[in-house]
């Protein structure tokens, strides 16, 4: 009989042998941290005994105080699916009995987590796997996690500080030797040396970060198992309760969780698509624009790989299972830190042209993971105005003082992103001459390399495109075409393709 593994300091073998038996028939997932029983309409999650460094569920009373933070905080995610705690007693004849969620438990031995059972078929995962998953649901989970983070408060004083980040790259970096053979040694030295290189040139942003409130009580653990799609709509579920150190995070980096995922299994367009959308909609920090926080976006990236490689080897060192997975998010981590120096690209053409499509097909492809920011001025002109990207902007919105005031951000936009070293495919008209020079003369600004792209396009292929649209940011229609047919644009330098 092999021994216990040292992180596990109390025997459930009694609760789990019950649990089996009471719940048959039933599924059972085995992970680091819990025990869950998948029966009938049902799922019970019973919280290992087991003590990391990151988290304690060492004894039946931090066990049940766990529970009740978990329902807590994911029915603020998804509360169709958290249906409450429920006690594990020690019956009159001396036997286990489960109650139901909600039930006191004074005579408790051990809790649980009781859930509504879902299809594990719509897990985000497992779609994944399956090549299920697309650019349309990217948009989707964009604007939920961005409207989740939007609403959270802001902590100023918790865990988030520049010498709270050291200490948890040296944690990180500590767990992942601590590993030893379960992990690659070679690859745990190469990134002891390059994630505190990766933070050191960005403690000044780490602290404005903090002050500014991006730091909030977030999801903490946003992979893709932990999404499900519950009625058409990705849902995020499983967030970390039994740690504030864990969910008291950048908003950014609770993103980075999914972009890791996505990109480590090859869905960088996916990835790219996601990115986009939740800096499209995520609520502006004028003292610390998330534009400029992409700088930490490497490292967010390499954290997560890593954390989830040690999680990884840990499960395995329960379960006996393949190590392999837990040494590709290795892999993976110091991959996230390759340097790729940015680049702007322009795409510009008469709405209906493709603009859009184009950048955000070739965004993927340039510079670091998850690819390049695309920067839309239809986006800029609603985020300027307070309005939704999917709704139309009031009569009156688009006079050239306006169209001038919205170019102007877009540009300076472009411009912090470009300075965190971040890539930028600009999308915009660019009908006049002197907003074609802009685009190139920031390129020659910030120093990176320059592609201009001009798209032309038939006239009534546009009206076509324009009236068929829904939900877009822009709000041309066939009307603004002919108008646009009209411009005088003088001479295009940039490369012309046909649309």
């Amino acid at each position: 009989m092999s021994a216990r593994p040292s992180f596990v300091v109390e025997d459930q073998s009694e609760v789990i042998y019950f649990l089996a038996t009471r719940l048959a028939p039933a599924r059972r997932i085995d992970t680091h941290g819990a025990v869950v029983f998948l029966s009938g309409e049902r799922a019970y999650k019973l919280k290992r005994a087991v003590k990391f460094p990151y988290m304690d569920f060492s004894t039946a009373a931090r066990r049940a105080a766990m529970c009740a933070a978990e329902i807590d905080i994911n029915r603020q995610l998804a509360p169709e699916v958290y249906l409450g705690v429920a006690p594990v007693r020690r019956g009159r004849d001396g036997g286990l009995v489960l109650g139901e969620p909600g039930e006191p438990g004074a005579d408790a031995v051990d809790w649980l987590v009781v859930m509504r059972r879902f299809d594990e078929e719509g897990l985000l995962d497992r779609m994944a796997a399956r090549g299920a998953l697309t650019p349309e649901l990217m948009t989707a989970l964009g604007a939920r996690v961005a409207r989740f983070h939007g609403g959270l408060p802001a902590i100023t004083t918790a865990f988030s500080g520049p010498d709270d980040y050291r200490h948890s790259v040296a944690a990180d970096v500590r767990q992942m030797r601590e590993a030893g053979e379960r992990l690659d040694p070679p690859t745990s030295k190469a990134l002891a040396e390059a994630m505190p290189r990766a933070l050191e040139p960005f403690l000044d942003l780490v602290a404005r970060r903090q002050s500014a409130g991006a730091v909030r009580r977030c999801h903490g653990d946003l992979h893709l198992r932990n999404i499900v799609l519950l009625g058409g709509e990705p849902v995020p579920f499983d967030a970390i309760e039994f740690s504030d150190k864990i969910a008291n995070i950048d908003v950014l980096y609770d993103l980075a969780f999914t972009l890791m995922d996505l990109s480590r299994q090859g869905l960088e367009t996916l990835a790219n698509r996601l990115l986009n959308e939740w800096l499209w909609r995520i609520a502006e920090l004028p003292a610390a624009p998330h534009d400029e926080a992409l700088a930490l976006l490497p490292l967010f990236l390499s954290r997560r790989a890593s954390i989830r490689a040690y999680v990884d080897s840990a499960a395995t060192a329960v379960s006996g299972t393949d190590n392999a997975p837990a040494r590709a998010y290795q892999r993976a981590a110091l991959a996230f830190l390759q340097p790729a120096p940015p680049r702007l690209l322009a795409v510009g053409g008469l709405s209906g042209s493709g603009k859009s499509t184009l950048a955000l097909k070739l965004a993927p492809k340039i510079g670091r993971m998850p690819g390049a920011v695309v920067v839309r001025s239809d986006v800029e002109r609603k985020r300027e105005a307070g309005v939704a990207l999917e709704d139309r902007m009031p009569v009156g919105s688009y006079t050239p003082e306006a169209s001038a005031k919205v170019y102007a951000a877009f540009m300076a936009r472009a411009e912090r992103v470009l300075r965190a070293g971040h890539s930028v495919v600009l999308d915009a008209v660019f009908a006049k001459p002197a907003e074609r020079a802009a685009a190139e003369a920031l390129a020659g600004r910030v120093g990176v390399p320059f592609q201009g792209i001009w798209l032309d396009v038939p006239k009534q292929v546009a009206q076509e495109r324009v009236a068929a649209r829904k939900g877009d940011a822009s709000d041309a229609t066939p009307e603004v075409i002919e108008r646009q047919f009209g411009y005088d644009l003088g001479a295009i330098g940039w490369e012309r393709r046909q649309a």
